[in-house]
């Protein structure tokens, strides 16, 4: 086989002996990764999706469906290089990518960490707009204490977390799919308009270059696919995941922005554009349906929030500098805190504002590091790799 640079070496014999060997909830499990990585952000809040889809009418929710295939696709092709060729790191994945032009990695490290800011911040000025919605406190009081309780969460319980954050997936989406059902129900009338018109106010080049950016700023899951993604030695098994995690992914956005596409009027004239799936909630009047909202999407935002800010703990906690200091919380503390200041900071500007600008240029770095290189030089990479190693495509 090669290694990261593309030069041949021997496959390991455990590769091969493992290769195959995992049953359907592996894969699923796998799929399910992406599927809870996406879901709070994605299309729980409703916020992602208006700005990127339902502000460009009927047509955004095929661009929708568009954005995830680019997405799965994408991670596809990083699993099978990261796994064929027996990577490490994500470093050593898009070392592999680019190479001849290894040094280039730094350029996604940087993207990396701009949206790891970005994604805490927009944690924590979700769930500080869901106190301030409910009226439980302040803005900015909320900015600080959702900020400590994740600080709190990453140094001393970040496994009780992890633990329970599938379950909180699960939560989230199960309320998104009654409240997606009884939105487009409620709004069947005005739905049929709209696609009946069939109007582009934005024209169809603009829908699709924000598809191609949605999946740029949601490919900062990566690191976290590929390490998961481990178990899926072959290329046929890292397709059967992203094929799962497609279906999971795209009918849930899609139904999130059909949904949203009748309710645009309403809860724009309302001012209720931060988290307009919980003022449709609140207006579906099923008063149990909302307070369940309200807390599963509270325990999604802290759940994303902690193993966020957890990765950039364990990437930085054992850096030289650091290293002089011989109590490992303490290390922890100290970069947990960096990344909550910098974060609660940027959540300062906003939800939308975060992901219009913060979201939204990374989006478009992300299209050019990452997207585009993945599905034209990845791909050749990779076909050419399983042409010489066959054994690998089963």
């Amino acid at each position: 086989m090669e290694n990261q640079h593309g030069e041949a070496v021997e496959t390991p014999s455990q590769n091969k002996a493992s290769m195959g060997k995992i049953g359907f909830m592996g894969i699923f499990a796998v799929a399910c990764v992406l599927f809870g990585s996406h879901a709070g952000g994605g299309f729980a809040t409703g916020n992602q999706a208006t700005q990127n889809y339902v502000v460009h009418g009927w047509v955004g929710v095929f661009t929708s469906v568009l954005a995830m295939l680019l997405l799965v696709l994408t991670i596809r092709e990083c699993m099978i290089m990261y796994n064929t060729r027996g990577l490490k790191s994500y470093k050593e994945l898009f070392e592999t990518l680019y190479h001849p032009l290894d040094k280039l990695e730094i350029v996604f490290e940087i993207y990396f960490y701009i949206m790891v800011i970005c994604a805490v911040g927009a944690v924590i000025s979700g769930a500080a707009t869901l106190f301030t919605e409910l009226g439980i406190m302040p803005y900015l009081v909320a900015v600080v204490v959702v900020g400590v309780i994740l600080l709190f969460l990453t140094i001393f319980g970040y496994k009780l977390v992890s633990q329970v954050s599938t379950v909180m997936s699960v939560i989230i989406l199960i309320c998104c799919a009654v409240i997606f059902i009884m939105g487009i129900n409620a709004k069947a009338g005005e739905i049929g308009a709209i696609f009946s018109a069939a109007e582009l106010p934005n024209g169809i080049l603009l829908p699709i270059l924000d598809a191609f950016k949605y999946a740029g700023f949601q490919a900062v899951v990566i690191p976290t696919m590929i390490k998961c993604g481990q178990p899926l030695k072959t290329q046929r098994n890292a397709t059967k995941a992203m094929s799962i995690s497609f279906v999971l992914n795209a009918a849930a956005l899609a139904l999130s922005c059909i949904m949203l596409l009748g309710w645009y009027a309403d809860f724009t004239a309302a001012g209720a554009t931060e988290i307009p799936t919980l003022y449709i909630c609140q207006q579906l009047g099923v008063d149990s349906l909302y307070w369940f909202y309200n807390i599963a999407l509270f325990l999604c935002f802290v759940s994303t929030g902690v193993t966020t800010v957890f990765g950039v703990v364990a990437r930085f906690e054992n850096v030289r500098p650091l290293m002089k200091i011989n109590k490992p919380i303490v290390r922890r503390v100290i970069v947990s805190a960096c990344v909550m200041i910098l974060s609660m900071a940027v959540s300062m500007v906003g939800l939308s504002n975060i992901i219009q600008y913060g979201y939204g240029y990374c989006g478009y770095v992300g299209i050019v590091i990452i997207i585009i290189p993945f599905l034209t030089v990845g791909v050749y990479k990779n076909r050419k790799f399983i042409k010489a190693h066959p054994e690998f495509r089963k």
